[in-house]
Order: C-alpha cells, then structure tokens, then sequence
C-alpha cells in the first residue's frame, strides 16, 4: 500500500517546501490549486488572487466544501496505485473527510505552521505570486470563513514549526516520515 500525505497550512506556511521535498523522494504531487488554474483558463479569466478566490469558492458551490477532493480523487487513487503521493493544498475539513473515508489509515496529514507575521513576510518576498500583508490578511480570513481551511490544520496527523530553519524542517520532516513508515501496516 503506498502512502498519501496531505500537506496543509495557511498561506505562506511552507507547504511547497515540503512538497518539493517529497518529491526529491519519488513522491508524486498532486496540486489542488491546479484546478483553480485550469477552471480560470476554461473561463478566459486572469490569474489573479481576486479571481482564484471567485473560483475557489464557485466550485465549492457548485460541489460542494469537498470539491476539489471529488474533482482529485481519480487521479489520486491512480498514482497511489503505483506511487507515493503528496498532496499540495487540500483546504477544507470536507476534502480531508473524503479523502479519509476513501484512504482511511493510507493517508496522513501534516500542518505546517508559523507564525503569521513570518508568513506574512515570506508572502511578500516569494517571487511567484507575491502578496502584500493586506492581501495575505485577506486571503487568511477568507479561507477560515468560506473554506473550512482551519479543520484540516488543527486535526492533522503530525506538524512541522517552520520557524526554524530549513535544515531544522527537513530533520522533522524526515522524523515523520520515518514515523509514518514504521505505522505502516504490512502489505
């Protein structure tokens, strides 16, 4: 059985990294904000955070907290057939329960945290999609009111403080996974 973890965090917290990092270890990335991006591109709509934000909560509309977790879900259980899978973004309690129901002890979550004023910073240093601390504070409070993102944080399997340093973050991530490994029914 291969694994699937799910990394969470609010914005700027530093789930690429992890993911990045989970990657370097033949783990196959899944990107739940990928479907925001194909959905603006199917709409002819600018990729700005104003129209992410439209289109994230439109699909939750649409299909409900648990969208992107219904939208994934092939194309999860297709590379956890063969690979070890990371997923990048999953927001709402919704997603996290679908995914659990289907998974079940497969998956594993780990919130990364930090402190909001070190987010905030990195947010507006990062050179992709950059965000001013008005914008981050914004983003934040949206996606604890209109998606759920808290539940997944504070119910997570495992959490890495990435107050530290990269060094520090990579022994606790590599901490975890050694945990995750031992947890590991046999197959």
């Amino acid at each position: 059985m291969k694994k699937i973890i799910a990394i969470v965090g609010m914005c700027g917290s530093g789930k690429s990294v992890a993911c990045d990092l989970l990657e370097q270890k033949s783990f196959k990335k899944v990107y739940f904000g990928g479907v925001t991006l194909e959905k603006l591109k199917e709409e002819n709509l600018e990729d700005t955070p104003e129209n992410e934000k439209y289109m994230r909560e439109k699909l939750r509309s649409e299909l409900g907290m648990g969208a992107y977790a219904i939208v994934l879900l092939p194309k999860i259980k297709e590379l956890a057939d063969t690979y070890d899978v990371v997923l990048d973004g999953l927001y709402s309690w919704d997603e996290l329960k679908i995914l659990k129901e289907e998974f079940q002890d497969q998956l594993t979550s780990i919130a990364i945290t930090v402190d909001r004023s070190t987010r905030y910073e990195r947010l507006s240093l990062r050179p992709i999609r950059p965000f001013t601390k008005e914008e981050a504070i914004k983003r934040d409070i949206s996606e604890i009111e209109n998606i759920a993102k808290a539940g997944p944080i504070a119910y997570a399997d495992y959490y890495i403080d990435n107050n530290q340093t990269i060094k520090e973050f990579k022994i606790r991530l590599e901490e975890i996974l050694d945990d995750i490994e031992r947890e590991k029914p046999n197959e």
